[in-house]
């Protein structure tokens, strides 16, 4: 018997906090804590970045496995164990004396973000919901998209009034007390909300051959790794890029603080505005987006350093949303969470390494880092041209 969907807003709203608490404690952390981490234990502050980098990619390999847990009724397992790891890796981390139990903490949250992040809650929300989970994808993008607004300032008063290890602890605590329990809201068996969603995901979809298939998987995956790469590298460095470009550190910090804002105008652009086209359609829009900034500070330079960062988090904040949304479309929800699970691997691999490759890249030159963060967007609208033939909502 078919379980009947609970009324959207009561999925969104939990789902959307506790990511925006998954991803605070985990992904966002390290900007603020690296250095005093760094100065207590007498490690370089890129020992925590090369932490997070060995998470995400522990998370990549996760991916695939996960999506089929979440496509047989997992999600909510998935979602609350994600939880756990989280609290046990924080912890870990807090109670650091050396890099050994920091290496183990970061491990044990590798695992945390491979169980818990986005593609997994877009996973629920399609076995939720099926082919009408676009929509709730963008509102818990939008909840979350709010993560560096509050996690960054969060963090950096805890670490000024009790230190690092109490900041982190904090962390921990919000993951066991307060996302695990809107996590656990999740119904325990979601299932298909309608026939013809419940129709397709559970047969062919006889309008393509597998070959077809095939290519529109690596083109979407293509297009998530190199926009992967270029987002999670300059959100590492972007104070550093704007300052090769002649902003003082101050005027580049103050700067950089748009990227939140301007990623939330981005996806209520597309949950308002967008939303009328098939998702292909502001992917393409969202990967020029940052071409276009790069060619404008090139041409430029510091006084086009805003445009630059607003067109680039505008076009950020359409991605994020493309990620749930592009795959759902294309493919429809038949077998969603392990497609999306595959999808991740390459782009979750690519974020990993992009901090490192782009910061050296940018020490030695800027203009050739920004050569290549809006070359690898322009790939990425180019791969979209493969799904040319599939641009179409499945109904």
């Amino acid at each position: 018997m078919r379980i009947a969907a609970p009324p959207a807003f009561r999925v969104v709203l939990p789902i959307g906090f506790a990511q925006l608490i998954g991803y605070g404690g985990a992904y966002y952390m390290p900007a603020v804590l690296a250095a005093p981490i760094g100065r207590d234990l007498g490690l370089p502050p890129a020992v925590s970045f090369a932490g997070l980098s060995a998470a995400l990619v522990v998370s990549s390999f996760m991916g695939p496995r996960v999506g089929r847990h979440v496509d047989g009724g997992g999600a909510r397992a998935a979602l609350v164990a994600s939880n756990v790891c989280f609290a046990a890796g924080l912890a870990a981390l807090a109670a650091a004396r050396g890099p050994w139990l920091l290496a183990i903490g970061w491990l044990v949250m590798g695992l945390g973000m491979g169980l818990g992040f986005y593609e997994t809650a877009f996973a629920a929300l399609t076995r939720l919901y099926g082919v009408g989970a676009r929509n709730l994808i963008s509102g818990v993008t939008l909840i979350a998209g709010f993560t560096s607004t509050v996690g960054w300032p969060v963090t950096a008063l805890l670490n000024a009034h009790f230190g690092w290890r109490m900041a982190i602890l904090f962390w921990a605590a919000a993951n066991l007390f307060v996302a695990l329990p809107l996590n656990l809201l999740l119904p325990a068996q979601p299932s298909i909300r309608d026939d013809s969603a419940g129709k397709a995901s559970s047969e062919p979809d006889e309008t393509t051959d597998g070959r077809d298939d095939t290519r529109a998987m690596v083109a979407v995956g293509a297009m998530f790794a190199a926009t992967s790469f270029v987002s999670s590298g300059l959100s590492a460095i972007m104070p550093n890029v704007l300052t090769e470009f002649g902003l003082s550190t101050a005027a580049a910090i103050g700067l950089s603080a748009l990227v939140g804002p301007a990623q939330i105008a981005g996806r209520l652009a597309e949950m308002f505005f967008l939303r009328r086209f098939h998702p292909v359609t502001p992917a393409r829009l969202a990967t020029l987006c940052l071409p276009i900034g790069v060619f404008l500070l090139i041409v430029g330079g510091a006084a086009f350093a805003t445009p630059f960062v607003v067109l680039y988090a505008l076009g950020n904040g359409v991605l994020t949303i493309i990620r749930g949304t592009l795959p759902l479309a294309i493919f429809g929800p038949r077998g969603y969470g392990r497609r999306i699970g595959l999808l991740a691997a390459p782009s979750r691999m690519s974020g990993a390494l992009a901090p490192l490759l782009l910061g050296l890249l940018f020490e030695s030159s800027g203009t050739a880092g920004l050569y290549l963060v809006g070359g690898l967007n322009v790939a990425g609208f180019l791969a979209l041209a493969f799904l040319s033939g599939r641009s179409r909502d499945v109904r």
